[in-house]
């Protein structure tokens, strides 16, 4: 079975039987649910929706399928048409529209897609929403509307640009300082829609691009979560290039890594590292991240006199406590960079332009002496493959029993912390898996804690 339906929205392959896999049936069942959801809290006559979707193959399909369930519902519709997710999340508030819907599976490989959705601030839904329309398409409570109040759909190409617009705008980025120290980097767009605005981006700073993978068609070259294991080309790429960095993003352009000169990568973890270090070296105050990112942030916060907190993972808890904390910069560890100047939403493009304005202010030419300049944590990002007859929570409660004389949080599945390292161990909200991340001083003690607490969970599990 590979639909999952969580309160963040629905995901699932393409093709196959209806409830089990994302059939057109599903995308409509789903969009309705969302679309019936929207009308009843919205509190007015006319609702409208912005929507965007990443390059995936079957883009088309499902975003015609969403967009004209939404029309049947009489709400109006304005399509982004190919776009990414913090563009959508930048034009639902500037649209002052009721709700938006991405439609992209993010990381997940090509035969995946799916729907998430945003409300009236451009964020994604809370648990207690998300829930409501879960319920509302369990019991299929659909009411369409006549001929005579459809709703129409109005096409804006411009967003892309739009939102480059408005990052250019930020006070802490500055273009022209860039542009005087003339960088080149090459950009991995994984053949999605981050190969059509990155590069424009970075043109506008005045930096000189290599493009790998930048046509938005679909055809995703290596596996699209953008880890080490999947990122060759662009490494050997960047030392032949001789570029000053290289940039990677996910099919929907909320994840961000960089890879350093030197062909290594600068890691996904230091994503947000970097540029907390930049943005609370101008404005200091606070910052969050989720409890599977690395403790490098909470060092850096502490050394710019501010206070970190960490959060249950997924990005509706990170906006919840970064509101909470009055964080002036947070995020995930998986590259994920949320600056609320521009909004509350993981942002690849504000992730460059700060980068760059950092590098460019601080006269930094080696993003390697960069890294080496952080304190020093290396992570270990493994998973187990879930089946029916794995109980999830008897190995989480096992493993918390087993560490109970360490540091043991259960707020989001189980982290243990221990004084030199950590392991946080919990159910994926997006895939059949559990995810076991660890973190250590070296790659190696990261890699031996990762092998043991996986043979530990195995053991529980009888598999």
């Amino acid at each position: 079975m590979t639909l999952i339906k969580s309160i963040s929205g629905i995901r699932g392959t393409i093709g196959g039987n209806t409830g089990d896999n994302l059939t057109p049936l599903d995308a409509v069942k789903f969009a309705s649910a969302y679309g019936t959801w929207l009308k009843k809290h919205a509190g007015k006559q006319k609702i409208k929706v912005v929507i965007g979707r990443d390059a995936r193959i079957s883009g088309p399909m499902i975003h015609n399928l969403v967009m004209n369930t939404l029309v049947g519902l009489g709400i109006d519709v304005i399509d982004l048409g190919l776009s990414t997710t913090p563009t959508v999340e930048v034009a639902v508030p500037l649209e002052k529209a009721d709700g938006g819907i991405i439609l992209t599976a993010s990381h997940n490989p090509k035969q995946w897609n799916a729907l998430k959705l945003l409300n009236e601030k451009g964020e994604f839904l809370s648990g207690k929403d998300g829930a409501e329309i879960l319920e509302i398409a369990e019991d299929e409570a659909f009411e369409y509307s006549d001929v005579d109040s459809l709703g129409e759909v109005t096409e804006n190409g411009a967003y892309m640009d739009i939102h480059i617009d408005e990052v250019l705008e930020l006070p802490l980025v500055n273009a022209d300082a860039v542009r005087e120290a003339k960088f080149k980097v090459v950009v991995d767009g994984v053949n999605s829609s981050g190969g059509v605005i990155i590069p424009r981006l970075l043109r506008q700073m005045g930096v000189e691009v290599v493009e790998l993978y930048c046509e938005p068609n679909g055809h995703f070259p290596h596996n699209p979560e953008p880890l080490k294991e999947h990122l060759t080309d662009i490494c050997e790429l960047v030392v032949k290039e001789k570029a000053h960095f290289g940039i990677v993003v996910d099919p929907d352009v909320d994840r961000l890594a960089f890879i350093s000169d030197d062909g290594e990568m600068f890691g996904e973890e230091y994503t947000l590292v970097a540029c907390a270090d930049y943005v609370l070296s101008k404005t200091p105050g606070n910052t969050v991240s989720n409890m599977s990112s690395s403790r490098a942030l909470r060092d850096i916060t502490e050394k710019h006199n501010g206070s970190y907190e960490a959060s249950a993972v997924g990005e509706v808890n990170v906006v919840e406590l970064m509101k909470k904390n009055n964080a002036i910069i947070g995020g995930e560890g998986n590259g994920g960079i949320i600056y609320p100047e521009l909004h509350y939403g993981r942002d690849s493009l504000v992730g460059v332009a700060l980068f760059l304005t950092y590098l460019a202010e601080n006269n930094i030419t080696s993003v390697a002496a960069l890294r080496a300049s952080y304190p020093q944590y290396y992570m270990s990002k493994n998973k187990i493959e879930l089946t029916p007859q794995i109980d999830v929570d008897a190995i989480l409660k096992g493993m918390a029993t087993k560490y109970a004389n360490e540091e043991v949080s259960t707020v989001d599945g189980v982290k243990i912390d221990f004084a030199e390292e950590w392991v946080h161990l919990r159910k994926s909200n997006t895939e059949p898996i559990i995810r076991i991340y660890t973190e250590a001083h070296t790659q190696e003690k990261a890699n031996v804690l990762a092998e043991h607490i996986m043979g530990e969970i195995k053991e529980i599990a009888g598999i």
